[in-house]
């Protein structure tokens, strides 16, 4: 079957969870000082940032990855659905990651879980481009071998950059948390077109 329904529904999902993001950032209080009240609301604005940097670089390469896959089977449709799991799962550790950075606690544990969920993500889509690209059973003509073995190991670097910022984050969550940045933006940079990144 063509691709076309599973990227139709893949992109609500993807919309949807970036729209919740925003729902964590809680208004001031009435009364409030409220200059004040926004700035301390900076934890918040951190992580609504990340993770909408964070979701729309996944929902970037997903769509790459879906200019060389042509054709979907039950497996493929399976992987992609578990993988969108996540991606709706996104905005609940995202909110656990801007509390702990309020409260100035946990944050090794919820920089770690943040790091996880994002891992997670990135080792669906390993799984999701290995099943395409075996025997070249869903992609499309126009890739060949080589670029096929190049993005088989670019797809690595997500899952394991995340993986050692959740070993990283036990010790120094913000090291961690700048590492997941610097990930991101590293795939979104100009350049990293005609590849599909390990993050999505």
């Amino acid at each position: 079957m063509k691709t076309n329904r599973l990227e139709a529904f893949s992109d609500g999902v993807f919309a949807i969870a970036a729209t919740l993001l925003v729902l964590e950032i809680s208004v001031p209080p009435s009364g409030s000082e409220l200059g004040r009240e926004l700035l301390t609301l900076w934890p918040s604005y951190l992580a609504y940032v990340t993770s909408f940097i964070v979701i729309g670089n996944i929902w970037i390469n997903h769509h790459t990855m879906f200019d060389h896959i042509v054709r979907a089977d039950h497996t493929l449709l399976l992987l992609n659905t578990i993988h969108l799991m996540f991606i709706a799962f996104i905005p609940f550790p995202t909110a656990v990651l801007s509390q702990a950075l309020h409260n100035g606690t946990k944050e090794s544990i919820a920089t770690s879980f943040y790091g996880g969920t994002l891992a997670v993500t990135g080792i669906l889509v390993n799984f999701m481009w290995h099943h395409a690209a075996h025997e070249h059973l869903l992609l499309g003509k126009d890739i060949s071998h080589e670029q096929v073995k190049w993005n088989t190991r670019r797809f690595l670097v997500g899952p394991v950059g995340y993986g050692i910022g959740v070993i990283v984050s036990l010790l120094a969550p913000w090291v961690a948390l700048t590492i997941y940045i610097v990930l991101n933006l590293f795939f979104l940079w100009p350049g990293h077109e005609h590849t599909t990144s390990a993050n999505a």
